[in-house]
């Protein structure tokens, strides 16, 4: 059922939900779902061999802007599936989609967005992305 909801989105990461995630209201404290969106992007960085392309060549991602529209609260115990996809792919920047589905409840608990630019952490400026990277994200945007 999870993977009926993240059917569109070629990256999907699953996280356990920890008893420490949880705020005083005994739901996931509105930071962790950030976390979550991280442990996806990272996910797709490496599966579009962005990393081992920033340690050869210096350009790799920067956070521009993120956001999230929470849709129902999620406890433990639970599990969560993130899912994480490419639009809007230009020459140094694109957005990526996120959708958090919980497991337990076999429903989209979360949904959000960032914008990742390409910089050159070596002179400090924006670069373009690399070529390699930008095919492998053209990919994943079209599948």
């Amino acid at each position: 059922m999870t993977d009926d909801l993240l059917f569109d989105l070629p990256v999907v990461v699953r996280v356990p939900v920890a008893w420490g995630d949880l705020d005083a209201f005994q739901h996931v404290n509105n930071t962790r779902y950030f976390r979550w969106f991280e442990d996806a992007r990272i996910a797709l960085f490496e599966q579009v061999g962005w990393l081992a392309a920033m340690r050869a060549g210096g350009a790799g991602p920067i956070l521009a802007r993120t956001g999230c529209v929470f849709r129902k609260p999620v406890a433990f115990p639970d599990t969560v599936a993130v899912g994480a996809g490419v639009r809007d792919l230009e020459s140094d920047r694109f957005t990526m989609v996120f959708r958090v589905v919980s497991e337990h409840k076999a429903v989209v608990v979360a949904e959000g967005d960032a914008r990742i630019l390409s910089f050159d952490y070596r002179a400090g400026t924006k670069a373009p992305l690399p070529d390699e990277v930008h095919a492998a994200l053209e990919a994943l945007a079209s599948s």
